[in-house]
């Protein structure tokens, strides 16, 4: 029972069928569920636009400012560009790219602008005071300040702690190999891109595909052939020199040195050190170029073998007159005339095969355009045009014994290996595996190159090439020397280039080899000659004899020559 107020009183029984109490309870909940149901909603709200914004960001920074990588001005940030590796034909890494940081601004503006500029120029000595010191002042965004920061200098720029000054990732090309290949690969820029040898002209392969770039370069024969080009450089002061060695069948090249060289990894301080004598290096060859005159002259069927030509008395065709560097004294056969290196038997030759033969045998040999390569460097040669050429019997005639034609090293080695390896021209190669006999032409008989084989022997066992004559390795070949021009193209007396084309074994050719020297001079041991049997010749002996055992071809203990050494070295040993 209650009282008026509606209250139970001390020991009154509470009747549970009275809904009063419990009907005041449930006001009192249902009024607050109902105030705090919009706060659950709206809290609710906030979570899910929290993580809306926060997905938008992260779709923004992973994916859509990947797709929106737009090419920037070079005076602000580049995208980083990944290189493929090169290596060379047993793996050995010739570059590869490492991870780094360069050190850029960022939007936020760079507080305390001259501190910061003094604490950057104590870290990078090098860099203008002035020049970033405006940068901070004109708050350029994203504008790079130092490349390729070492760990211990991204240390230092940490400790800095300006929120204006950003760290942001990139690649550093690196060349282990040093000087030893950088003719041939070359080097990138400060944005990574190709600027010089492979790294140019393979810049969209190298780019475009982790795979490494494998050479047909072999880093240990390539590194024989260095020493000793270096070794006959200084013993005869030539200004340059250069050697190529290639593969006779396939025109892969083996080993390509140019020296003066270079290191890739340092800023270049003398451009001309850059210059690879081997593919950019035009010049009159000389008596080398005999070996395509004879090889020309019997492939046309105009000239025989045994045919005798007068070469007692000048050549003279108009105002020109042609005559022996050392002459006979008596008329010569066509292999006594390479042996001899007869420029007026070879001019005799040239003549009596006529422009028409001479022409088109140079233009299949490839001597009349550029060579096409992987290396973004290559020189045209440099001959008169074909309308004066064919009405000038003088200069048929010149290119027959040695001028009047100016071409690189590297043709020589292209050409000469068609000469020697039955008549196939195969385009020259860096790359390995890259062979394709379906692209090889057919540019003389194999007859020819068999005669011509016999008569480059003849030259090393007889003529001016014997100390190239390795024993055991039947070397052939032939020699050249030929005055230097000045810049107005006068020839200048005791100043040569002086070249040796050779091959080994002679009996089944595997390798060709070019030797080149840039105005060799002259020393005691050579009497004050300067001619290439005395520079050349005696280089490229070496080179073969240390290469030779690297390549894997024994010496021929079969061999006449090779016995007769025998028997002497015994004989001499008792």
């Amino acid at each position: 029972m209650k009282d008026s107020n509606n209250l139970y009183l001390p020991g009154e029984e509470i009747n549970v069928t009275d809904e009063g109490i419990f009907k005041e309870w449930n006001d009192i909940e249902n009024s607050s569920q109902k105030k705090g149901r919009p706060r659950v909603w709206l809290g609710c709200a906030c979570f899910a636009v929290a993580y809306v914004i926060v997905a938008m960001r992260l779709l923004d920074v992973c994916v859509l400012s990947n797709l929106n990588n737009v090419e920037k001005p070079k005076n602000e940030v580049h995208a980083l560009i990944h290189r493929a590796d090169i290596v060379d034909r047993n793996d050995a890494i010739i570059a590869t790219s490492l991870p780094t940081k360069d050190l850029q601004t960022t939007k936020v503006k760079v507080f305390k602008p001259k501190a910061t500029t003094e604490a950057l120029v104590k870290i990078f000595p090098d860099l203008d005071f002035d020049k970033v010191y405006n940068k901070f002042k004109e708050r350029a965004k994203h504008s790079r300040i130092k490349d390729n920061l070492s760990p211990r200098q991204q240390q230092q720029v940490w400790k800095i702690g300006n929120p204006g000054l950003e760290l942001r990732d990139n690649e550093k090309r690196i060349y282990p190999q040093n000087n030893l290949t950088s003719h041939i690969v070359g080097k990138t820029d400060v944005d990574n891109i190709g600027i010089s040898g492979l790294e140019k002209g393979l810049n969209e392969r190298i780019t475009s595909s982790d795979i490494p770039v494998k050479l047909s370069i072999d880093l240990g024969v390539q590194d024989t052939i260095r020493n000793i080009l270096q070794k006959y450089k200084k013993k005869f002061s030539a200004n340059a020199t250069t050697a190529i060695l290639m593969n006779a069948n396939t025109a892969e090249i083996i080993s390509m040195v140019s020296l003066p060289d270079y290191n890739p990894n340092y800023k270049i301080k003398n451009m001309a050190d850059t210059l690879n004598q081997a593919t950019n290096y035009i010049y009159e060859p000389g008596s080398v170029l005999k070996v395509f005159n004879t090889a020309m002259a019997l492939d046309s069927g105009k000239v025989k073998i045994n045919e005798i030509f007068d070469t007692v008395h000048p050549l003279k065709i108009k105002s020109r007159t042609i005559k022996e560097f050392h002459a006979a004294g008596h008329p010569l056969n066509v292999e006594e005339i390479l042996v001899h290196s007869s420029n007026v038997g070879s001019a005799r030759m040239a003549l009596q095969a006529g422009f028409n033969e001479q022409h088109s045998f140079l233009k299949k040999i490839k001597m009349l355009e550029r060579v096409k390569t992987e290396l973004a460097e290559s020189a045209k040669p440099i001959v008169q045009s074909e309308k004066s050429w064919k009405n000038d019997a003088s200069a048929v005639a010149s290119i027959g014994y040695g001028y009047g034609l100016a071409v690189s090293p590297l043709h020589l080695a292209a050409s000469f290996a068609a000469v020697v390896n039955g008549g196939i021209y195969n385009n020259p190669t860096i790359l390995s595996g890259k062979y394709n006999p379906d692209k090889a032409v057919r540019v003389m008989s194999d007859n020819t190159s068999k005669q011509m084989r016999r008569l480059l022997r003849a030259v090393v066992t007889k003529g001016s090439g014997r100390n190239a004559d390795v024993v055991g390795y039947e070397v052939g070949g032939k020699t050249g020397t030929a005055n230097k021009q000045d810049k107005n193209g006068k020839y200048i007396a005791k100043h040569v280039n002086t070249t040796f084309l050779s091959a080994f074994p002679m009996s089944d050719p595997q390798y060709v080899l070019v030797v080149m020297f840039d105005d060799p001079k002259s020393t005691k041991e050579t009497f004050g000659h300067t001619e290439a049997g005395w520079n050349a010749v005696p280089a490229t002996g070496e080179i073969i004899a240390k290469v030779a055992p690297q390549l894997g071809i024994p010496a021929n203990d079969d061999l006449e020559e090779k016995r007769s050494a025998k028997i002497i070295e015994a004989a001499f040993e008792r």
